[in-house]
C-alpha cells in the first residue's frame, strides 16, 4: 500500500515539475497581456501627437493679442523685478538696469550700467518683442554666464504681459498683429458629387471618396 503510495506521490510531484518548467518557459516568449510596444512603429499618424510629447507653445505674436494680455497684468509680474530694476525715467540703475524704454533699444545699452560680457557679446542684437520673449523665459539660456539670476517665466502670457508693460513704459513699439490661420481647403470631385474638405482631414475625406466612386464603379460594371 505504501509502495503505491508513494508511486502515486511521485507521478505527482513529477506533473507539478513539468508544469512549471513549462510555465516558466512560456513566459520567456509570450508576454501575456502586456504586449511590449515596438521600438518602431509601423507608421505615423500626422498631426496625431505622441504620447507625452508637449503641444507646440503659441508665438508672441499671439500671446500678445489674448484678451488677458494687458498692461495691468504685466505690471503685476514685473512686481518680481522691482528688487533688482527700475524702471521710471531717469531712474537709478540698481543690481540689474533701468528699463525705462528699454524696448526696442540695443542689448546691453543702458548708460552707466556694468554689464556682463554675455550681454555685451549680444549687444548687436535689438530688445523687440521677440528678443525679449527668450530672455524672460530663461536668461541663462539665452546668455550663458549672464550675472542675472532670475530663473525666468515659463508662462508666455506672463512674457507677454510683462513685456507690453515695459513697451508701456516709454517705449511704444507697435504690437504685432496675429492673425490665426485659416484652414486649408481641397475641393475632391468624386462619382457625381464633390467634397469640401479642411487641412488634414480633407485627405482623409478626399481618400474615402473615391474608394466609395471607385466601389460604386465596380458595382456597376458588374
Amino acid at each position: 500500500m505504501d509502495d503505491r503510495f508513494n508511486t502515486i506521490a511521485g507521478w505527482v510531484l513529477f506533473a507539478g515539475i513539468i508544469g512549471l518548467g513549462l510555465n516558466i518557459l512560456s513566459g520567456k516568449f509570450f508576454h501575456g497581456d502586456s504586449p511590449e510596444r515596438p521600438e518602431v512603429m509601423g507608421y505615423v499618424i500626422e498631426g496625431v501627437v505622441e504620447a507625452g510629447a508637449k503641444p507646440a507653445e503659441m508665438t508672441m505674436a499671439e500671446a500678445l493679442n489674448m484678451a488677458e494680455t494687458t498692461i495691468s497684468a504685466g505690471e503685476g509680474v514685473y512686481a518680481k523685478c522691482t528688487a533688482c530694476h527700475t524702471i521710471t525715467p531717469g531712474g537709478a540703475n540698481g543690481i540689474g538696469p533701468n528699463l525705462h524704454g528699454i524696448m526696442g533699444k540695443q542689448i546691453a545699452s543702458v548708460s552707466g550700467f556694468a554689464y556682463s560680457g554675455a550681454l555685451t557679446d549680444l549687444s548687436g542684437q535689438v530688445w523687440d518683442w521677440d528678443t525679449m520673449n527668450e530672455w524672460l523665459k530663461s536668461p541663462k539660456a539665452f546668455a550663458p554666464g549672464t550675472k542675472m539670476s532670475f530663473a525666468g517665466l515659463s508662462k508666455i502670457e506672463d512674457r507677454a504681459s510683462v513685456s507690453l508693460f515695459m513697451n508701456g513704459a516709454g517705449s511704444n513699439l507697435p504690437v504685432p498683429e496675429y492673425v490665426e490661420a485659416a484652414a486649408e481647403t481641397e475641393t475632391v470631385e468624386g462619382e457625381g458629387e464633390v467634397v469640401e474638405t479642411d487641412g488634414e482631414a480633407g485627405a482623409v475625406a478626399a481618400a474615402e471618396a473615391e474608394q466609395n466612386a471607385a466601389a460604386e464603379i465596380n458595382e456597376d460594371d458588374a
